[in-house]
């Protein structure tokens, strides 16, 4: 091996190239005898909004250390890279780099623009992505708005479709004001913002019969008052029962509304009086659905009032409501107005609160096969398995069957026409997928329901999650075989896939979407098992965000530290658990390599080129007892890594590696070949060491290939550490207790020897053991240089000694005041005696209880020579 210290930046930069060029993580489909052979990863395909941030370095290095590990359980990984470039993300980018409205463009024109310029991004992207090595398969990397994926994409819903699970209605959906789209409820979040409650009066229209003139209402949106349609009142509020079936005259406006009662109302909020408008809420469009309410929309697509709100018409929803007030004040209909902090339900792309606006709108029923849902989460396995209770309570929380339809300019078209007379639905042909209705003619020439011959084509696209939910298809190449009249796949051994991961905030996005999809064609889980990761936070413990100055770059990480020290950090999370970024995380796997790498040098200096060949009776007991805790060390990483602990197994392996190989039995090693040229120390050192390299691989990818390939290339091909098998166990039986202590003694006599600046093969005359290192003996002898090693049948002789006496002042204090003194000073000089076992200590003419004092001890060998603490086990040493 090369001397001088580790660089790695020339060796992670040299091996990220030949994997690249040897193609070294490519998918051998042709290997693949039996499906289950086939390891296929799920991999979340990033959002083209932007750069490499440091959560896709983070959540990508845990599914590569899966994909690493499982290549080495004999296993062909399928670990495929894509793109969702299809939605309002890329949309938006595109519109802030070329500083244009999407608006502005025909759709085929602006998607075109988006093309362009998320291949720039793509591209920056990948090169990123590259430079962690990781070992994804990039000659199988797909972008949701290719030819092929929207082909699968359209496909899927015309299947929904046919199956009777999908429809169209003109209903209320949520909407973004902002982005002028519909949206679904699982792209909403909710945000704490300030605002004011108001009292308003409202008249009661025949007040002699209801028996009061006005009543209040409260509300934190005044700007929905054109919209209101009907006033309710709880059947058990006793106290506005009078109220009920009476008619409102709403302020400012003038219109008159029915009061209705309904047990939906709140009575602990404001008055519990609640007027209803189309629509302010969920409620509200509940009410609306119940009470057949009439229609009143005065807030538009873009946020602005219609000429619902008459003189207000055409102001911002925010300007609106101001001016609203104003003129509640002035006609003395607002009783009064006190600001709050409340939760409000935004979209989680731009931070707009929602509105509720009527419009035609596709549908996914999801809302009847909520059991199916969350039976099909029960049979995955979930890593960690308390995230399941996210996934169920989101399907328990559903309100909203999925509106799958956007309006935008970037996105997979919906392969649908309309009959411009009936407005009866058209499907696109499976065989001419994909198609876009803007450009491209209907499959008929005649309206099949009433033989109309003019059509109407949706301009509305895909939400994006109805795409990206179909990952495990387009990676298995699910398509309709137009011969066969049915739905096939390319690659079927990659479906269901093993492997879900993805972070913790896209539960109900992205997983259960898929599921619903996925099942829905297949009637299968699309996956076995899925892994959940948490985000990266700032070191102290807060969301990073470019707002708060905290984000951290991956490029600028990796201009300071190697790429394996970042692999190190990150596989010290604990999965499902939020991480912080801390570089003492990164310094620690920095000293971790160049310990691999000098011990590997080490190594490379005290053994032959090929394994010396020996038998397993000829390895002494200290080499026998090293093989055997390495094979539980092995199964110990093994098991952990597939149960995706990764700290246990990082913490562990970096433990024996450091502490019992390195410090303990490499400085025996070392002594024994350099000393005495022993065989059986160069066997178990080379064994050892491969193993150790095959160990860390899957966390330390670059140092590992590097070693390996320098100490244990055949010269016949490249092959990588990364393609070879996990250790098998040698199968050597050893005694684990014994072999402990063993170790534990030659550290102690290590330790005795350095503290007296002796060399370590000075000769030490006799040397007493009292443990148990049966087998060992002559180990320790030769090592350690001993003349003459004996056990102990019994415990050397020790006494307890008295080192000190402790006073609780809380008692003694008060209880002796001025003579505490004298007290201290007597314990000082030794004066003083311990009667009755300890129960009693007699100073200073004083005589204290137990609960006053307590006393120090320390054991003291008082025989010939001088002990030593080894674990469990005596030592004593007579030069």
């Amino acid at each position: 091996m090369p001397s001088g210290p580790y660089d790695a930046d020339a060796v992670e930069e040299k091996w990220q190239q030949r994997w690249l060029d040897e193609d070294t993580y490519a998918y051998r489909e042709g290997e693949v005898d039996d499906p289950n052979t086939a390891f296929a990863i799920d991999t979340p395909p990033p959002t083209v909004s932007g750069s490499l941030h440091w959560g896709h370095v983070y959540g990508t290095v845990l599914q590569d250390i899966v994909a690493r590990f499982t290549r080495m359980q004999g296993e062909e990984v399928y670990y495929p890279f894509g793109y969702d470039d299809n939605g309002i993300a890329s949309e938006r980018l595109t519109e802030r780099e070329l500083d244009i409205r999407h608006q502005d463009y025909e759709r085929k024109e602006f998607q075109q623009k988006c093309r362009e310029v998320c291949a720039e991004f793509e591209d920056e992207f990948t090169e990123n992505m590259q430079s962690f090595g990781f070992s994804i398969d990039w000659d199988n990397t797909y972008r949701t708005i290719e030819p092929r994926v929207q082909r699968i994409s359209q496909l899927s819903f015309i299947d929904l479709y046919e199956q009777g699970k999908e429809y169209r209605k003109r209903a209320p959906a949520i909407w973004c004001p902002e982005c002028e789209t519909a949206i679904s409820q699982v792209e909403t979040e909710d945000d704490e913002q300030d605002s004011h409650f108001h009292d308003i009066a409202f008249d009661v229209v025949n007040a002699d019969s209801a028996g009061q003139e006005e009543f209040t209402i409260s509300t934190t949106r005044p700007e929905l008052l054109p919209a209101c349609v009907a006033v309710f009142v709880h059947p058990d509020d006793e106290a506005n029962q009078n109220l009920v079936g009476q008619a409102a005259r709403v302020p400012l406006f003038g219109h008159e509304v029915p009061i209705i009662a309904d047990e939906r109302v709140d009575m602990e909020t404001g008055s519990g009086i609640v007027m209803s408008c189309t629509f302010g809420d969920q409620t509200d469009i509940e009410w609306y659905q119940a009470h057949d309410l009439d229609l009143r929309v005065a807030i538009d697509e873009s946020g602005h009032m219609t000429e619902v709100a008459d003189e207000y018409e055409g102001m911002s929803s925010a300007d609106a409501r101001e001016a609203i007030v104003a003129d509640l004040d002035e006609t003395g209909a607002l009783l009064d107005r006190w600001p709050i902090t409340h939760t409000v339900n935004v979209h989680e792309r731009c931070g707009t609160g929602v509105e509720f606006l009527v419009a035609d709108q596709w549908y996914v029923e999801m809302l009847d096969s909520t059991d199916e849902y969350l039976e099909a989460g029960r049979e995955m396995d979930w890593y960690p398995e308390k995230m399941f209770s996210r996934y169920k309570h989101w399907i328990e929380g559903l309100q909203w069957d999925w509106c799958i339809s956007r309006q935008r300019s970037s996105g997979i078209p919906f392969p649908v026409w309309y009959c411009d007379e009936c407005d009866g639905a058209v499907m696109a042909e499976k065989a001419d997928l994909p198609v876009d209705p803007l450009s491209d003619d209907p499959p008929v020439d005649a309206c099949p329901e009433c033989g109309h011959d003019e059509f109407v084509p949706e301009d509305d696209v895909f939400d994006t999650w109805a795409t990206s939910s179909l990952t495990p298809l387009i990676n298995a190449g699910w398509d309709w075989d137009e011969d066969a009249g049915e739905f096939t796949m390319d690659n079927p051994e990659l479906f269901p896939m093993d492997l879900r991961p993805q972070g913790h905030d896209i539960i109900s996005f992205w997983l259960f979407h898929t599921v619903v999809k996925c099942y829905e064609h297949t009637g299968e889980v699309p996956f076995d098992s899925v892994m959940i990761n948490g985000m990266v936070l700032d070191e102290n413990r807060k969301k990073m965000s470019k707002s708060k100055g905290n984000v951290v770059s991956p490029q600028e990480v990796k201009a300071q530290f190697p790429v394996d020290a970042a692999r190190f950090w990150a596989a010290g999370s604990s999965i499902g658990d939020d991480l912080p970024y801390q570089e003492k995380g990164l310094r620690a796997g920095e000293k971790l390599l160049q310990k691999l790498w000098n011990a590997s040098k080490l190594v490379d200096s005290l053994t032959p080129e090929t394994t010396p060949e020996i038998d397993d009776e000829e390895l002494s007991a200290l080499d026998r007892w090293l093989l055997a805790e390495l094979d539980a060390e092995a199964e110990f990483v093994r098991e952990k890594l597939e149960n995706r602990e990764f700290s246990k197994a990082r913490d562990s392996l970096r433990s024996f590696f450091w502490g019992t190989f390195c410090d303990d039995y490499l400085e025996i090693a070392k002594q024994r070949v350099r000393e005495e040229d022993d065989e059986s120390a160069k066997y178990t050192l080379t064994v050892a060491h491969r193993r150790f390299l095959q160990l860390f691989a899957p966390v330390l990818s670059h140092i590992t290939e590097e070693i390996w390939q320098e100490m244990y290339s055949e010269g016949t091909g490249f092959e990588s550490v990364h393609r070879t098998a996990w250790p098998e166990p040698t199968g050597i039986d050893a005694d684990h207790a014994a072999g402990e202590t063993a170790m534990a003694v030659v550290g102690a006599l290590r330790r005795y020897k350095s503290e007296r600046q002796l060399p370590l093969n000075a000769e030490l005359s006799a040397v007493s053991v009292y443990g148990e290192i049966a087998g060992f003996e002559n180990d320790i002898r030769n090592v350690m240089h001993v003349d003459r090693l004996e056990t102990l049948e019994s415990e050397p002789e020790i006494e307890s000694v008295v080192t000190g006496i402790d006073l609780d002042y809380s008692i003694v204090g008060p209880e002796y005041g001025a003579d505490v003194s004298d007290i201290d000073a007597g314990i000082e000089r030794g004066e003083y005696e311990i009667r009755d076992d300890g129960e009693t200590l007699a100073v200073a003419g004083h005589e204290l209880s137990a609960d006053e004092f307590s006393v120090e001890r320390e054991r003291q060998y008082t025989g010939e020579g001088e002990m030593l603490e080894a674990d469990d086990a005596l030592v004593i040493v007579r030069e």
